[in-house]
């Protein structure tokens, strides 16, 4: 038979920093104050005595998990984790089945059943939770770092209160890096290391941790007594700062280029341009973003901001990066500048609202298409005047649409840019159209 193994210790050298800084009580937690304040909601739930179902939904690294494991330490619960990335039907079956365990038990033990990323998980996979939740079975915790209302049930939804989480501030990550030096784990720090390391964390408390984890084994190998500044630029090099390139924060970001744009302002547009490209967003398609914004803010305003994004699209993709980014960039600041209009974004969605409720209305005669002679027959084209034999180019009185829809007036340019003299012309023909009225 062979030797049973010797259980031994964990040892705290190896368990990662995170790990070995994670609060065991409330009142270790760092931030999130709106919600675990004195008389804040958050707080309020871990007084009541009775856990309750609930979404935490917040940016990597602000304590969702931390909470999660205190809910079920308040109310000595089974905590059962699992993660949406990795799991499926099979683990909610598992987690059913050890929930019913403890509930049955000698203890009668309630569980939390916490899910990691739960915007990852299918429908039907969220689904398979709502029975064990309403009938008390467990207590659902859900972490997410995207907008719930988007990418979870709505049934579940309405079964589970939702609390947002922030990023943390320069003082709670300051707080978080002189306690981790006050366990020994990593060497003192100058402060103008140490607020280069919190901007660099970017609110993210796990990332704070696990760069001070590499800081304090590369330090230990050179000897590094204390972290200075020059040496901690060295030991992280170019990184790029966090970025997430599918989820909320890249959209608000999206969100805010083009209303830099929009309000005319180009060193805001410029600084979010950077910002996305910094972070690594895909140069092209900020690039489809650009052309957007020329159709949508700018439109007849002034044409050219539509060609100038097309160019500078077609400059990045023969240059690449970083040299074509230059094109990007100088796209960013025409448009900014431009004069703006959405007079063709809000006739383009008129007409579609329009096309929509309103039935199929016939082609009137006159402009219907005659290329055979039954057509001809059948009066197709006729009477159709051609507006190039007209005085100006332009056939007075002629109407172009089906008979009996009143004109509904999409198109309304604005008094800016070269739609000023669009309206004017615009007045002008129809003024033509109704002199024999």
């Amino acid at each position: 038979m062979l030797p049973l193994p010797v259980s031994r210790a964990p040892d705290p050298a190896l368990t990662p920093l995170a790990e070995r800084l994670r609060p065991r009580t409330l009142a270790e937690v760092i931030g999130q104050s709106q919600l675990l304040g004195e008389g804040m909601a958050l707080r309020l739930a871990f007084e009541s005595g009775q856990p309750h179902s609930c979404i935490l939904w917040g940016p990597p690294g602000v304590g969702k998990t931390t909470i999660a494991r205190l809910m079920a330490s308040a109310f000595d619960a089974q905590f059962i984790t699992i993660s949406a990335v990795l799991g499926g039907v099979k683990d909610i079956r598992e987690a059913v089945e050890l929930a019913q365990a403890a509930r049955d038990g000698l203890e009668a033990r309630r569980t939390i059943v916490f899910v990691d990323e739960v915007h990852r998980f299918n429908k039907s996979q969220q689904d398979a939770f709502l029975p064990h939740v309403e009938s008390g079975l467990f207590t659902f915790i859900g972490a997410t770092t995207e907008n719930p209302s988007f990418e979870v049930n709505s049934a579940l939804l309405s079964r589970a209160a939702v609390y947002v989480l922030q990023s943390l501030g320069e003082e709670d990550l300051r707080q978080l890096l002189v306690r981790a030096q006050g366990m020994g784990a990593v060497p003192a720090m100058e402060r103008a290391a140490a607020d280069r390391l919190i901007a660099y964390a970017d609110g993210d408390a796990r990332r704070l941790l696990n760069t001070l984890e590499t800081l304090a084994v590369a330090a230990g190998r050179e000897k590094v007594s204390e972290v200075t500044d020059t040496w901690l630029l060295r030991v992280l090099g170019e990184r790029m700062r966090r970025y997430d390139k599918g989820g909320e924060q890249f959209y608000d970001t999206v969100s805010a280029l083009h209303k830099s744009v929009r309000g005319s302002d180009p060193d805001a547009a410029l600084y979010w341009l950077v910002r996305m490209l910094d972070g690594g967003a895909e140069p092209r398609y900020l690039a489809r973003r650009l052309i957007r914004m020329a159709s949508e803010d700018i439109g007849l305003a002034d044409p050219r901001a539509l060609r100038l994004a097309l160019d500078a699209a077609e400059v990045y993709e023969r240059l690449g990066t970083p040299e074509g980014e230059l094109a990007l960039a100088e796209c960013v600041i025409y448009l900014a500048m431009a004069p703006k209009s959405n007079a063709v974004y809000t006739a383009y969605k008129a007409a579609r609202a329009w096309v929509k409720k309103d039935g199929t209305r016939p082609v009137p005669l006159h402009l219907r298409n005659a290329p055979t002679q039954l057509m001809k027959q059948l009066d197709y084209g006729k009477d159709y005047r051609y507006a190039h034999d007209e005085a100006d180019g332009f056939a007075a009185g002629e109407r172009y649409l089906p008979e009996g829809m009143v004109d509904p007036g999409f198109y309304q340019p604005v008094e800016r840019g070269l739609e000023i003299r669009i309206a004017d012309k615009l007045r002008s023909l129809r003024r033509l159209n109704h002199q024999d009225d």
